[in-house]
């Protein structure tokens, strides 16, 4: 259990305090910016990979009971979250690295980023948080509570890096949108359609949400989702 607490604290470190503040900008200036993404990443997918491999490691430690009716809410919870990740990664985004040019459009919000500007982030809320109450065990707590710090921790920290970056052009997309989901839509800041988001982006979405449930679970994990299989 050591270990997968030292994991999971090293991966949240390296973007928490690392990529999140002033040091990325010490570390670039001393090192370039292709080391520093070279070396951020060999980082990141170092922690990662040990967090995977201590939490199977892990014992089991018990912190309630298993209950039922969280494990069979974690799948409905779940198809929103696979949605969003889709959607992140296939919507122009000026959150996300690369995709500041968006901020020059007058209308540099669209789609999903309407709703949320930090889709993959939320839909790592939802993932971590479903499965922290479904599994109900410590190493499922400190590794999924380590996600949702992140989750968390990472909005506040980008869009803090982005007003600094691009002060005449940020406020004029933060008023586009929101963090929370659906913020700027009920304070009519905004509107969207699901025709904008991209149907073909759901669809997919959904596609993958099915594939996880059915067969992608169990295969990787061992863990059948649904009851009976």
């Amino acid at each position: 259990m050591v270990s997968l607490f030292l994991a999971s604290l090293l991966f949240l470190g390296i973007h928490a305090v690392i990529s999140g503040t002033p040091v990325r900008t010490i570390l670039i200036a001393r090192i370039g910016i292709g080391p520093y993404m070279g070396l951020f990443s060999a980082l990141s997918a170092g922690a990662l990979f040990w967090v995977i491999l201590a939490y199977g490691a892990a014992p089991h430690v018990g912190l309630w009971a298993e209950v039922a009716g969280l494990k069979m809410l974690a799948v409905p919870l779940m198809a929103p979250a696979v949605v969003l990740l889709v959607l992140a990664f296939s919507t122009p985004n000026p959150t996300a690295a690369g995709g500041e040019k968006a901020l020059r459009r007058e209308q540099a919000a669209t789609g999903i980023i309407k709703i949320t500007r930090h889709p993959f982030l939320v839909g790592v809320t939802i993932w971590s948080t479903t499965h922290i109450l479904a599994n109900g065990d410590l190493a499922s707590l400190i590794m999924f509570g380590g996600f949702l710090a992140l989750s968390l921790i990472g909005p506040v920290q980008i869009d803090a890096k982005r007003a600094a970056k691009y002060p005449d052009t940020w406020p004029r997309f933060l008023a586009q949108t929101s963090w929370l989901p659906f913020a700027a839509i009920f304070n009519r800041r905004t509107k969207v359609t699901l025709g904008e988001i991209g149907w073909g982006r759901i669809e997919g979405g959904v596609a993958l949400y099915l594939l996880i449930l059915l067969f992608g679970h169990e295969w990787a994990f061992g863990v059948a989702v649904l009851p009976g299989k």
